[in-house]
């Protein structure tokens, strides 16, 4: 097996949608750890895919060397035990999979910029500690604990991808809420995706909407 896909989305922004979508459709997919591969028995073992990626990349040449039980990625990126690692922000680790592997896919899932980083300050610790306390790229250590801070990251990222993949026919910007969301992804992949919709939604979102589809009914 082969990765054909890869999503530089960042967290929050429409990962484990793309996750489920890709499995209806027949992906094998890796998102965020390789439980698969942890030992039952440690509960501090923890095989991440973007640690799998930078293995590959400097142990091997190849950033997908130790990945090839699956073909599609859905969330690289992790901060864990001390370590903050991006692999859909390095500039080396990106022009490594297009050269080696010239037929792989990417696809950036996004939402709007400030639902997103709203999301990311309310999922856990993730924005209000783990972030602003890591050395991540584009957002250096102390910064981030702002919603502002959040948005000026999350769109540098984007904007940084779309001139990385200009006029790149195997990248995909998706933005996951777009009514025509599942439609570019199937023209992209060729191939029908059975599932959309949403998936790991935060409570305080879920709480929203739920507040909105009242209102729409009492209408």
């Amino acid at each position: 097996m082969t990765v054909e896909i890869i999503n530089l989305g960042l967290p929050k922004s429409g990962t484990t949608t793309l996750k489920h979508a890709l499995t209806q459709a027949g992906f094998s997919v890796a998102d965020h750890r390789i439980k698969s591969r942890e030992d039952p028995n440690d509960p501090a073992d923890r095989v991440f895919v973007g640690d799998l990626m930078y293995q590959g990349l400097f142990k091997y040449g190849d950033p997908l060397a130790l990945l090839n039980d699956h073909d599609a990625l859905t969330e690289i990126s992790f901060i864990y035990g001390g370590n903050s690692v991006w692999p859909q922000c390095d500039h080396a680790m990106l022009l490594a999979l297009r050269k080696l592997h010239p037929k792989l896919c990417f696809i950036a899932t996004r939402r709007d910029t400030e639902h997103m980083a709203r999301s990311i300050m309310r999922w856990n610790n993730l924005g209000k500690l783990r972030i602003p306390l890591s050395t991540v790229p584009g957002l250096p250590v102390g910064y981030g604990h702002e919603i502002d801070e959040q948005m000026i990251w999350i769109d540098g990222h984007y904007e940084a991808l779309a001139h990385w993949f200009r006029n790149d026919p195997l990248y995909l910007e998706l933005d996951v809420a777009a009514p025509d969301a599942r439609l570019r992804l199937e023209r992209f992949l060729g191939r029908p995706v059975p599932w959309w919709g949403q998936s790991n939604i935060n409570p305080e979102d879920r709480a929203a909407q739920d507040g909105r589809a009242e209102q729409d009914s009492a209408r």
